[in-house]
């Protein structure tokens, strides 16, 4: 949709952590969609408040003052866009009468199921969740090799070893993000996230390895597709990974130009894996 006129003339953005709510508000207000804010402290960051019509700061699990801002602004759409830490669900959540019923109701508080839930709670409100690239469709990754380097045929059958596993992983909506060499899984993301799985890498000392980060089989698209960035390079750089193969289409990739020249300079290969396959 980044080319066409959106039929709506508000948008609401659940903004998270990082610079994604900030372009996803400059999108939307370049196509002249006024845009209201509902920001999460501890989160989400300040700067974002310079492209906003309207912004509520609410802590974590305040469900009951979000919809009512939401609907205090005549909302009807909305996108999730930016990270909340997931290990917060143990601290600094100050959850109202609302969103304890919703808490309680979940079978479990796997991320997907979490997302949907609260999806839910605001379509039973009128509001409507779209997908956070309906400003931004260019940031989707695009398949193929995207770098100078490109993987070699003993890293090529790393990537189907690590993918294959990374989406059976991805079906107990565990992590998005696994590290493999020779054949071996060397780190699973769980709640501690895709840097501080590259890290831990770098913890025991093995170089060479292949970041294989895909979209969950049953993930929702609208929200929480996976995403790299310059600083997923700048992190395989310190562990000495060779390759970053992440999915085609159905993941993000943030200040592209930037990350591949720093791929090109730490010669670092970046492939964008499709529907097909390798």
């Amino acid at each position: 949709m980044s080319n066409e006129q959106p039929p709506f003339s508000i948008l609401g953005i659940i903004a998270g952590g990082g610079d994604f709510p900030i372009l996803c508000a400059k999108a939307a207000q370049k196509k002249g969609v006024k845009v209201v804010v509902i920001a999460h402290k501890g989160e989400t960051s300040k700067n974002i408040e310079e492209y906003v019509d309207h912004i509520k700061w609410l802590y974590l699990g305040q469900l009951n003052k979000l919809i009512k801002t939401l609907k205090k602004y005549k909302v009807k759409h909305v996108i999730f866009a930016g990270t909340i830490k997931k290990k917060r669900i143990f601290f600094d959540v100050r959850p109202d009468t609302r969103a304890l019923l919703l808490w309680k109701r979940l079978k479990n508080r796997l991320d997907d199921n979490i997302l949907r839930a609260f999806a839910d709670e605001l379509e039973k409100e009128e509001i409507k969740v779209i997908p956070s690239t309906t400003f931004l469709d260019e940031l989707l990754t695009r398949e193929g090799i995207l770098t100078q380097k490109a993987p070699d045929k003993n890293q090529l059958e790393d990537i189907k070893f690590g993918w294959n596993i990374a989406k059976e992983i991805g079906k107990l909506d565990i992590g998005q993000c696994i590290v493999v060499k020779d054949k071996t899984v060397i780190a699973v993301e769980a709640i501690e996230g895709t840097d501080a799985t590259i890290k831990r890498v770098g913890e025991l000392g093995i170089a060479d390895t292949i970041v294989i980060k895909i979209c969950k089989p049953s993930q929702d698209t609208r929200f929480d597709l996976p995403a790299t960035g310059p600083q997923t390079i700048e992190n395989m750089a310190q562990v000495k990974a060779k390759i970053l193969a992440i999915e085609a289409n159905k993941s993000l990739m943030f200040n592209k130009d930037k990350m591949i020249e720093l791929a090109d300079r730490y010669g670092i290969g970046i492939i964008g894996i499709g529907k097909g396959g390798i």
